[in-house]
């Protein structure tokens, strides 16, 4: 049916892997022939389709398991377009991350409007092993959560936050070129940050005292890296940032 409705333009089979044997002969049949029957019926329809194919599966492999016919793979397989992971092309990943964003907001009815920096730093250096799918459902997340325009490290999931930082070596060690010195510091103190909250469960104060700084101090520091909301309630702590 899906043949029928698509002649005359193009059809898209998404992870064609996965297709069992016997469908993997009927579409044989339709790729070769260019007809088919309907279920129950009796009258061949032509059809003149393009076929776009697409799978995360290793198709050779599969034929070499006999799990995957040979002749099917040899007439999909006439113009090739690999595409590699998410993390080997992250140049895209802002792109798509503002797409989901908007998307999402819009149909959440919230306000929400793009990414801190330091936000938008760890989406693009994140492994994604569940590749953009990963990357939707984690704007999906960030977007239900985020409590204020623009979505910080504290909305992201803790494994896509984490990426943010870089290693200790890069930070401590003087590049040839130089180095902005501000950036460095910030970035060595918003991993301190991370690194109190993970060793307290999230505990603000229990943060505050291991850093220590005063409460409004830690709350002041975590608002200026994009880690958590601003508009909580404050401690008996009357002091301001340190």
């Amino acid at each position: 049916g899906r043949f029928e409705l698509a002649d005359g333009g193009t059809i898209f089979l998404d992870e064609i892997g996965d297709l069992a044997p016997m469908m993997q002969v009927r579409l044989l049949r339709v790729l070769q022939e260019r007809e088919f029957e309907r279920v129950g019926g009796t009258d061949t329809i032509k059809v003149d389709v393009r076929v776009v194919a697409a799978t995360n599966r290793d198709l050779d492999a599969l034929m070499v398991q006999n799990t995957f016919r040979q002749d099917l793979y040899y007439r999909l397989n006439v113009i090739r377009l690999p595409l590699p992971p998410l993390r080997a092309r992250r140049d895209d990943i802002p792109l798509m991350a503002e797409r989901f964003l908007r998307r999402f907001a819009a149909e959440m009815g919230k306000d929400v409007a793009g990414f801190t920096a330091d936000a938008l730093r760890a989406l693009e250096r994140y492994a994604y092993p569940g590749n953009v799918r990963e990357l939707e459902n984690v704007v999906e997340r960030s977007v239900a959560l985020a409590d204020s325009r623009s979505i910080g490290l504290g909305d992201l999931p803790t494994e896509v936050a984490g990426a943010a930082s870089a290693p200790a070596g890069e930070i401590l060690t003087l590049p040839p070129e130089g180095a902005n010195l501000d950036e460095i510091l910030n970035e060595v103190e918003r991993r301190l940050l991370l690194s109190a909250l993970e060793r307290t469960d999230g505990n603000r104060t229990a943060a505050a005292k291991l850093l220590g700084i005063s409460f409004r101090s830690l709350r002041y520091r975590l608002s200026k890296h994009g880690l958590g909301s601003d508009d909580e309630p404050t401690s008996e702590d009357p002091a301001g940032p340190q």
